[in-house]
């Protein structure tokens, strides 16, 4: 690959990262479906692991990183089209809304997957979905608003400081 090209290559905050992330957490739940706020909630806690008193985050613990849950669900969205367009993720609609779950080839597509980031992205995913997955969404967003409110209270302590 040119040098020129690989300048544009993005992998951070990419439709393929968030693509893959939401597939390994569809395929820790299956055979549930998802829907997209479950899916972008379950990302923030897979990321952010050792927020909720689980295993070492994935990511280092940036401040204000609350603030993710208000930008990733556009990228996360287009990461599910990505993964639908290869088979490893099917749309279900239903009266109660649109639900994504992992197809029959998200499993040992993921089992391939075996750098050790990706084997702690497993094991974080599965951490949320046990711990997690059964979660009523009510509980669910009271947790998430949590991290919010957080978030809300960091940003107007830089605003009294001068900083907005």
């Amino acid at each position: 690959m040119s040098e020129e090209r690989q300048k544009n290559v993005t992998v951070f905050n990419s439709t393929l990262e968030t693509g893959v992330r939401s597939l390994v957490i569809l395929a820790a739940n299956f055979p549930a479906a998802l829907d997209l706020q479950r899916l972008v909630d379950f990302d923030y806690l897979v990321v952010h692991s050792g927020d909720v008193n689980g295993p070492k985050s994935l990511h280092p613990p940036l401040p204000m990183r609350e603030g993710e849950l208000l930008v990733r669900r556009k990228i996360i969205e287009s990461g599910i089209s990505l993964m639908m367009s290869r088979g490893l993720v099917t749309r279900i609609a239903g009266e109660e809304g649109i639900f994504y779950q992992a197809t029959d080839y998200a499993k040992p597509f993921v089992d391939l997957m075996a750098t050790p980031y990706m084997r702690s992205l497993i094991v974080r995913a599965n951490w949320v979905g046990e711990t997690f997955g059964n979660m009523d969404t009510k509980e669910l967003h009271s947790l998430i608003s949590s991290f919010f409110d957080k978030w809300t209270t960091q940003f107007h302590s830089l605003q009294g400081l001068g900083g907005g």
